[in-house]
């Protein structure tokens, strides 16, 4: 399970633990593969330390500088990053969630939009080269409401919208009406 704390640095503990070498030796190991590139310095931790994926990419990432996993503090900085037409779409999306909705908060989870209840999540938005995918984190609202999305691509968990999609508030609303009738 992730840490909630976003921050690399989190790792460390359990990373000296479950591999039994302080970090100035992980930090020794990384710097004799820092030529090499991420793939390569992943199995490297993997296949010679028996290092799991989380505490290698933890270790990567922040031998390359990243220390944090968390990209975006608020939805602004997220629509900041990408394209001007997906970000017009989402902003609309979640205006009308907003008000529609006025006890559901906005938030980033996962480095994405996201709406919830409490800690219960309700609904999100991702982005694609060519579209945006918007989910009501129930695939059962989306089987239920089949007849209504049959002009989308539905997929297993999410619905692919146009990047420049005229959004249909009726749906939004009737998705997460669907998932808060469930919860």
């Amino acid at each position: 399970m992730p840490t909630k704390d976003p921050s690399r640095e989190a790792h460390f503990p359990l990373i000296e633990k479950k591999y039994g070498e302080p970090m100035k030796y992980w930090f020794k190991v990384m710097a004799a593969i820092k030529d090499e590139k991420y793939p390569a310095q992943i199995a490297h931790l993997r296949e010679n330390y028996g290092f799991s994926q989380a505490h290698a990419n933890a270790l990567v990432m922040f031998s390359r500088g990243s220390t944090t996993t968390r990209k975006f503090e608020t939805p602004s900085d997220f629509y900041k990053s990408i394209d001007p037409i997906q970000a017009k779409t989402l902003r609309r999306v979640f205006r009308i969630l907003t008000t529609k909705f006025p006890d559901l908060e906005l938030v980033i989870a996962w480095n994405q939009p996201m709406m919830r209840k409490g800690t219960q999540y309700v609904f999100g938005a991702s982005v694609a080269k060519n579209h945006i995918l918007i989910a009501p984190f129930n695939s059962e609202v989306l089987k239920k409401m089949a007849s209504d999305l049959k002009d989308y691509k539905v997929n297993k968990k999410t619905v692919a919208v146009a990047n420049d999609w005229k959004v249909d508030e009726k749906i939004l609303v009737k998705m997460v009406k669907n998932v808060l009738a469930q919860k």
